[in-house]
């Protein structure tokens, strides 16, 4: 099979499409070939030098694809060969097969096409894992997602809308902001030219956020917690914008604060086949009758692996940049 190998790791790393072993599934993993795989800023980490996969992982690079299964391992029950599937992996989506655990693995919604499905698993995970297992969110509570038109920001603004939450954004610039707007979220700030704190209070008559989803880091940290409602609850997924800061405690014992630290990467497959059982049981549905879509910015062949990554890295998404593997088949 073919694979994008980190031939020179950087923050301009030279990679190469070619030959490497072929993928093989143990048991209670599927085979998939891959037709289309996501990128996500963890990609860029790795390609970079500094995420390296968990052990036992593929060493290329890819959160999430989409494909179809050539192959399954002993002890799978759930999939046959020939189905068309989306995953979750710990890595090795840039590539022509992979192996995955079969509790990471779910159908392609009826009606989607593969491509699309391939912008499903991470980002979807991310959010839903964050807002509405770590965070605890319950319906009509309000929520502001930092970096609102990224991949996890628009799926986010997807679920939310579904599940009955107002969604606040922050955003750089005003195309960004009226996009998220036109998918559902209640308000957009454009960081480049207000503050969300003052958004904030304005957004919610002075109360605060419930829950903020923020994968900016040290930059936004003190802004987060003037922001927050009492009994709101900050989940920490990136560090874009650094990990040091100087800040007060007394916030977080006034206004009975809690701050949560998540990767999903690195979690056991038992908590991330719960977060695929429980997008399948709850979300599917909407999946399948348009009422949550992938926003899919951008698609761009595996050949173009590098134009694809200076893409995200200037930030000029608006939802899921795709890259395409494989026609095979199809």
């Amino acid at each position: 099979m073919k694979a994008i190998v980190i031939e020179e790791p950087g923050e301009q790393p030279k990679l190469a499409w070619q030959d490497v072993e072929d993928a093989r599934p143990a048991a209670g993993e599927v085979l998939i070939r891959v037709v289309a795989s996501g990128i996500n800023r963890a990609d860029l980490m790795q390609c970079a030098g500094g995420y390296p996969p968990p052990p036992g992982a593929s060493p290329y690079p890819g959160l999430e694809c989409a494909g179809v299964v050539v192959e399954v391992g002993a002890q799978c029950q759930r999939f046959g060969v020939g189905d068309a599937v989306c995953a979750l992996l710990s890595g090795g989506g840039y590539a022509e097969l992979v192996a995955v655990p079969e509790g990471q693995v779910l159908p392609v919604p009826e009606g989607m096409s593969i491509d699309h499905a391939a912008g499903i698993p991470e980002v979807f995970a991310t959010a839903y894992a964050n807002l509405y297992i770590e965070a605890a969110a319950h319906s009509g509570e309000v929520l502001l997602v930092h970096a609102g038109a990224s991949g996890v920001g628009t799926a986010a603004i997807g679920l939310a809308h579904f599940l009955g939450n107002p969604c606040y954004v922050t955003v750089g610039g005003e195309e960004k902001a009226a996009r998220c707007l036109d998918l559902g979220a209640s308000g957009a700030c454009d960081r480049y030219a207000e503050s969300f704190v003052e958004k904030v209070q304005d957004w919610t008559d002075g109360r605060g956020m419930d829950v903020i989803l923020d994968p900016v880091g040290a930059g936004y940290y003190n802004d987060n917690l003037s922001s927050l409602a009492l009994d709101g609850r900050l989940v920490l997924i990136g560090l874009m914008d650094g990990h040091r800061i100087q800040s007060s405690l007394l916030p977080v014992l006034r206004k009975r604060l809690r701050i949560v630290g998540s990767t999903l990467r690195n979690r056991s497959l038992q908590y991330k086949a719960r977060v695929m059982s429980s997008l399948h049981e709850k979300i599917w549905p909407a999946f399948e009758s348009g009422r949550i879509q992938v926003q899919v910015d951008r698609m761009f062949p595996i050949s173009d692996i590098e134009a694809a990554h200076s893409h995200m890295r200037a930030n000029a998404n608006i939802g899921k940049i795709l890259l395409k593997i494989s026609d095979e088949g199809f």
